[in-house]
């Protein structure tokens, strides 16, 4: 008999943690293959250091097939899926389309950027989910600096060096936190004219930033931010954006030519296609990561509204942390519906989150305890290196050691151009392109591809129930 075809769409937290998990369960008495548009797996909680030059674009790339040996890779996007025909369509790097049936099909599909209704941003701000967003942000930033030393008008150079993030969560924080000390690096070593600094401004509509976290640890990061001249402004965000500027929910103005939008995310539009309950855009599942009336359709992730045991009439949020775990259980649940092992619901323990805000300083609450300072600092470190997959711990550590003895090289690469990183659409015709829904994997490092895609179309609100982002650890 031949072997049964697992497929997983999706290489984020919860689709390669699935993966990894399922070819150790199965000892290659299935077939398993995973389909994502890259070929590496994206470790997002770092993304804000590629940012900020503290770390290679390398470092945070995983390789699939490097670290899934017993795990076939299929490079494309999924376009759609037939439940009762137990097929996969998707679309390949080059165009090509193709289909892939299955035994079981695992849904690790992820999230997508989150619009709010706010006149130009889809225009003019850029999000923060994927690599290339970071390597765009960085030689952006870099750029804005450089033109506002050699400009004349002194209130164009001003413009040029403020940076705007929209939304204090995870995400938000890190980004404003690193970008400060990069900026500060570079008119270190070449002040800017009239004494002119770089300012980063931090807007969320929350009364406090990183409102997920103790109350103590969100005014532990607020005072780190505001000592390094972070402008934080909460109960804030904007009302308007312009190629000059943005308008700002309270009236004021800020010229800037920067404005990085960290709102928040929502389920990859894939599942919504399939006609099954949905739960706020996620598909709904029972304890076992199983669809209801779809015995070989498992889902994990973002995508999943999984029954949160530890809060009886709640769903776990979108959390890489959830995600991680939900992959391993998924895998377990998914070999035992081919007869492999016991089944086993998905249940959780908080082990509370971390922050990494630059240099020694941090936020954390592990196992919620409440640390500040230098030792929040070593501990989201050391979670990150623990939770690091393959050998890229070891060349992640050599990164911060040699960032904390030599100074950061700020150049520009022009690898990645702004038109090919547009803030993904929120509204359905333009999620729904072909072509256009990305197996993107739970940390959404995929919309490189989606966003080239949408282009086009691009050119001619923070939800209270869950955490901003899924990027945290």
């Amino acid at each position: 008999m031949s072997r049964p075809r697992i497929v997983i769409v999706g290489a984020g937290f919860a689709g390669y943690r699935t993966a990894r998990s399922l070819s150790r369960l199965t000892r290659q008495q299935a077939d398993i293959v995973l389909l994502n548009p890259t070929d590496y797996f994206l470790y997002v909680p770092l993304l804000p250091q590629v940012a900020a030059g503290v770390l290679e674009p390398r470092r945070v790339s995983v390789s699939l097939s490097g670290t899934l040996p017993r795990v076939r890779l299929v490079l494309g996007e999924a376009d759609g899926i037939d439940p009762e025909e137990r097929t996969v369509r998707y679309t390949g790097p080059e165009g090509g389309r193709g289909t892939l049936r299955y035994d079981r099909l695992v849904l690790a599909a992820g999230s997508v950027n989150k619009l709010l209704p706010v006149p130009g941003v889809a225009e003019h701000a850029h999000g923060f989910r994927g690599l290339p967003e970071a390597l765009y942000l960085r030689d952006h930033v870099t750029r804005q600096v450089e033109l506002a030393a050699a400009g004349d008008d002194p209130e164009e150079s001003r413009a040029r060096c403020t940076f705007v993030v929209v939304g204090a969560g995870y995400t938000g924080t890190e980004v404003a936190a690193h970008g400060q000390m990069y900026t500060d690096s570079q008119v270190r070593r070449r002040p800017l004219p009239n004494g002119l600094r770089p300012r980063w401004t931090l807007l969320d509509v929350a009364d406090r930033v990183l409102p997920e976290m103790d109350e103590r640890l969100s005014r532990t990061a607020e005072r780190v931010l505001r000592r390094r001249g972070v402008d934080v402004r909460t109960g804030t965000s904007v009302r308007e954006a312009t190629h000059g500027g943005v308008v700002l929910s309270d009236g004021t103005s800020l010229a800037t030519r920067t404005l990085v939008w960290c709102v928040g995310v929502r389920p990859d539009p894939l599942v919504e296609a399939l006609g099954l309950p949905l739960e706020r855009g996620r598909l709904l599942v029972d304890t076992y990561l199983r669809v209801p009336g779809c015995e070989a359709l498992f889902a994990c992730g973002d995508v999943a509204a999984v029954p949160d045991l530890a809060r009886p009439g709640r769903y776990t949020p979108m959390t890489a942390q959830h995600a991680w775990r939900q992959g391993a259980v998924c895998a377990r649940n998914v070999a035992a519906s081919l007869g492999l092992g016991p089944w086993r619901p998905y249940h959780h323990r908080d082990l509370g989150f971390v922050v990494d805000l630059g240099g020694t300083r941090g936020a954390a609450d592990p196992f919620g305890i409440p640390l500040p300072g230098a030792a929040a600092g070593a501990v989201a470190r050391g979670y990150h290196l623990a939770a690091m997959p393959g050998g890229n711990r070891v060349r992640v550590a050599a990164d911060w050691l040699l960032d904390a003895v030599l100074p950061r090289q700020a150049v520009q690469l022009g690898l990645v151009r702004s038109w090919s990183v547009p803030l993904e659409s929120a509204s359905p015709e333009l999620a729904r392109v072909p072509g256009g829904t990305a197996a993107r994997g739970n940390q959404g490092n995929q919309t490189h591809q989606k966003n080239q895609k949408n282009q086009t179309h691009q050119r001619n609100e923070t939800n209270p129930e869950d955490p901003e982002d899924p990027e945290d650890p």
